[in-house]
């Protein structure tokens, strides 16, 4: 089968200056540009085991029917910077993929993958990896360790029921996306977390029951979703959180911070839970606690707010990062007793729907 649709000049020739279009048989310019477009072809296994795949940067397999990736064609991806499988009938991911050194995003959404292989954590140079809608119960152990690059995770809608202790390595995580899962609690020292400006575990109806302290030490945070959970204490750390622009809370049975509270401000609750912290009901917390939030430079005795005004701002289904949306969409709370729904998408369109949450969102701002 000849090769289809390996994009180069022809399509994009715009992107190269004013270079003449090359003719259709030009095979070898093609490839040399290294974008290599598979996705939305019915494919149920790979044509492609003769091409010199190491001028391939960008790899598309989306939206087929693979069950499978031979691990001979990806140990030849040595170049490849960009790899997209979403929405295909993987069960598994070849252990080659280890071999792929430079690549930097990987997306394996929508597909049947209960486990992601340990050599994954040989992907060095991982900055962003989508693994949303699959069977995972479990994460690599030490893929904190690793992935020392690795900017945004997603695993929404999966059945998580741990996040690996070695995540709050993951000093350059931005985005942490892990609603929809399984989730009985969340490592203890986030406080490594220092660029983590976006956190979402919600969902994870009635399986997450408390907050680690240390997420008052998320020095970064803009926008915290812990909604839908059986949460009933806030810990008072949030309220030490100076970026905090987001904090979704519905959907918990909290008794602290209390009703009347909530119905005000994100700064009328940040005010709230600082000075529940200042009092102190833990003498000995409180003093190791304060000391770490005075060494990250959060907490400064005495709270300073700004943009005062108590006004309330809602919004549907805000999100500080548009990239963060890229593959979100409604999903079936799977472990809540619903059985297997199937798919509520199709393989075959990754639009998808429109990525409102399962319930209509009240958030803070």
């Amino acid at each position: 089968m000849e090769m289809s649709r390996i994009k180069g000049d022809d399509h994009h020739h715009h992107h190269h200056g004013s270079r003449p279009r090359r003719s259709s048989g030009d095979q070898e310019e093609k490839v040399r540009i290294g974008t290599v477009d598979l996705s939305g072809m019915s494919l149920d296994s790979l044509p492609i085991s003769s091409l010199n795949l190491s001028f391939v940067s960008k790899l598309d397999l989306s939206n087929n029917n693979l069950q499978s990736i031979p691990e001979s064609l990806t140990a030849r991806l040595l170049n490849v910077v960009a790899m997209d499988v979403h929405s295909n009938q993987l069960k598994s991911l070849p252990n080659s993929i280890g071999c792929l050194s430079k690549l930097k995003f990987l997306n394996v959404s929508g597909n049947l993958l209960r486990a992601l292989p340990k050599t994954i954590g040989n992907c060095k140079s991982l900055e962003e990896l989508n693994a949303n809608f699959n069977q995972l119960t479990m994460l690599p152990e030490t893929i904190g360790f690793e992935l020392t690059c690795l900017k945004k995770l997603s695993v929404n809608s999966n059945k998580l029921i741990l996040l690996p202790q070695s995540i709050t390595h993951l000093t350059s995580l931005r985005v942490l996306d892990a609603r929809l899962n399984c989730l009985r609690s969340l490592p203890g020292d986030m406080e490594n977390l220092i660029n983590l400006e976006v956190l979402n575990v919600s969902q994870n109806f009635q399986y997450l029951e408390t907050l680690p302290y240390s997420i008052g030490l998320l020095m970064s945070l803009v926008e915290l979703d812990v909604s839908y959970n059986k949460i009933k204490y806030l810990p008072d750390s949030i309220g030490c959180l100076r970026k905090l622009q987001k904090l979704s809370v519905e959907g918990n049975p909290l008794v602290s911070p209390p009703v009347d509270v909530l119905e005000q401000s994100l700064q009328v609750v940040k005010e709230y839970l600082c000075e529940k912290m200042k009092a102190g009901q833990n003498p000995q917390k409180k003093r190791s606690w304060v000391g770490k939030l005075v060494k990250y430079a959060s907490f400064n005795g005495k709270m300073t707010m700004t943009g005062g005004g108590g006004r309330r701002s809602w919004e549907k289904e805000g999100s500080i990062m548009a990239e963060y949306r890229s593959i979100d969409g409604l999903a079936a709370p799977r472990c809540v007793g619903i059985s297997s729904p199937g798919r509520l998408f199709s393989t075959h369109n990754t639009g998808m729907l429109s990525p409102r949450r399962l319930f209509p969102s009240r958030t803070y701002k």
